[in-house]
């Protein structure tokens, strides 16, 4: 979320989310703790930046909202936490708009809220971050609802036992931990108890799940006995997977469970094997384009969108055009682009850099691609039939999380609709008790 996606808690209370579907439930656990904690009395109110660390423009991005949210609100105490925040504490400390900076275990808990340091202290009373690595579980943080959404998100896994060469995440969420299946389903009994029809399982890296837990089940087996155990739930969406970790029983789910929405988010990241090295991803190109081609044939109206990096360390132009073309190979309709951003204090950081130019001139190109793909996907599903999920007055998401512009329907009621055309960037839907009319 580039500006960050602000909501009012109690009073005084704001919390401003960048980032992972992760970082939106987090969100709303803290608003709740911060609450308890007496935050929304203070006479100047309060301010939550939970940040996000996948990128050195996020964690500007945050920078830029802090200091503009302290030249809007001199009186309120600001506090940052996050990823960025956890990854890179003193950076925050060292910014005079900032009170206090918690760590993403920190976060969650209402005593960390309790004693705000005075202004005046010394920048060390600032910073409450532990080693996020000492962390050996992940609590189930129920919530009854998530502020301002259509959708209701439930963490299942935290943390990442992987080292991709670029990724700072780990050192932000800690090693893989995953919450018990009996707390998910309750959370997802609460949630669709309380008039959500659809949920997004979300957590850093969800095929790992159920690794540390007893008997090791794997993310299959939870989504089939959510939606055995949870029958009000209309919509169970999966966040972004790795696709060389998914089990037999999701692959089955995917293919006999209707309610499992037909959309998957790959971390594909290079379409080029020896950048799919350097990167110490765990899959080839050939995994990818095969994944994607048995699963088409399981669910032949699934829907894919990918993370893919642009300008990696060392990447030739030959190496970029193989990840430029598994944009079709794979028949990829949601692309998520990023340009290479070399993070302190990883490997890829230390690697031959492309130049900048370049890096912008090739992730100019992928996303091209993609507009080419959705454009192509938007008009594949002319005169179709869809059931939309309105997000807010006018627009919805289909079950392949496509954007569809309809006139009917209240945020967080599904509406079944007839597609008429598209504009480009969205489809244009009617009702169907309207057509009929």
């Amino acid at each position: 979320m580039s500006d960050g996606d602000t909501t009012q808690g109690a009073k005084g209370l704001e919390v401003v989310t960048f980032g992972c579907r992760l970082n939106t439930y987090e969100s709303e656990v803290m608003r709740r703790e911060a609450s308890a904690a007496g935050l929304g009395e203070l006479a100047g109110g309060a301010i939550i930046f939970n940040t996000c660390a996948v990128t050195a423009e996020a964690v500007r991005q945050a920078k830029q909202s802090i200091r503009k949210a302290r030249r809007e609100n001199p009186e309120a105490r600001i506090i940052v936490t996050g990823c960025a925040a956890q990854t890179g504490p003193q950076d925050f400390v060292a910014m005079d708009e900032v009170d206090l900076v918690l760590g993403n275990e920190e976060k969650l808990k209402s005593h960390s809220y309790r004693a705000l340091p005075d202004f005046g202290v010394n920048l060390f009373e600032k910073a409450r971050v532990n080693d996020i690595f000492s962390v050996r579980e992940t609590a189930s943080h129920m919530v009854d609802a998530i502020e301002g959404r259509a959708r209701a998100f439930v963490q299942v896994q935290n943390g990442c036992d992987h080292r991709c060469t670029f990724c700072i995440i780990p050192y932000g969420r800690g090693n893989s931990r995953s919450v018990p299946m009996g707390a998910v389903v309750e959370q997802v009994k609460r949630l669709a108890g309380n008039g959500y029809a659809e949920v997004v399982l979300s957590g850093v890296d969800m095929t790992s799940y159920g690794a540390d837990l007893p008997g090791a089940p794997k993310l299959g087996r939870l989504v089939k006995a959510i939606l055995a155990q949870v029958p009000d739930v209309k919509r169970l969406r999966l966040s972004s997977i790795d696709s060389i970790e998914a089990d037999d029983e999701l692959l089955d789910a995917i293919a006999t469970e209707r309610r499992l929405m037909p959309h998957l988010h790959l971390s594909l990241q290079a379409g080029d094997d020896l950048t799919l090295k350097r990167m110490k991803r765990r899959h080839l190109r050939a995994d990818s384009i095969r994944f994607c081609a048995e699963v088409r044939k399981l669910r032949p109206d699934i829907v894919f969108g990918a993370d893919i990096i642009a300008g990696f360390p060392t990447e030739t132009e030959e190496m970029f055009q193989r990840s430029l073309d598994i944009v079709a190979e794979c028949g990829l309709t949601h692309l998520h682009v990023f340009p290479f951003s070399p993070r302190e204090g990883t490997p890829a950081a230390r690697m031959p850099q492309v130049r900048r130019e370049v890096v912008k001139e090739r992730a100019a190109r992928l996303r091209a691609a993609g507009e080419t793909a959705y454009r192509r996907h938007l008009d594949a599903l002319a005169g179709t039939s869809q059931s939309i999920l309105i997000e807010r007055d006018g627009l919805g998401r289909t079950e392949g999380f496509t954007l569809a512009a309809i006139d009917a329907g209240q945020p967080g009621e599904i509406v079944e609709a007839v597609v008429t055309g598209n504009d480009g960037a969205q489809l244009q839907a009617v009702p169907l008790a309207a057509r009929a009319a």
